[in-house]
């Protein structure tokens, strides 16, 4: 399926003889100060017993969400990435993501169990 395909999708049947279809941009917010951020740190517990370490609440374009996930697998010393707007950290680092977040200026909470 092409893009023009996939763009298609949402109208079913239109009478309109001038009608045209116009794809939906994606608008990325400009990235608050880290002073006005409010993140939240959870744990989830994956298959396997695995642990994941998931920041949320981040608000800004998507590259700056990347450095700072790159800056936090850093400083923790594990993998993870970021994805839909949320930070994933291999393991259970939320006081090591809390600390460092904090001296980075942001307001972060540690949520959930």
């Amino acid at each position: 399926m092409s893009k023009k395909d996939k763009n298609r999708l949402n109208v079913v049947y239109s009478t309109n003889p001038q009608f045209k279809y116009e794809a939906e941009e994606k608008y990325e917010h400009d990235t608050l100060a880290p002073a006005q951020q409010n993140l939240k740190v959870y744990l989830d517990r994956l298959g396997g017993g695995k642990l994941l370490s998931r920041v949320t609440g981040f608000i800004g374009k998507d590259s700056d969400l990347n450095d700072l996930a790159k800056v936090l697998k850093q400083k923790c010393g594990v993998g993870g990435n970021a994805k839909d707007g949320d930070i994933l950290i291999q393991g259970d680092k939320r006081e090591a993501i809390i600390t460092i977040l904090t001296k980075e200026g942001y307001k972060v909470k540690k949520a959930g169990g």
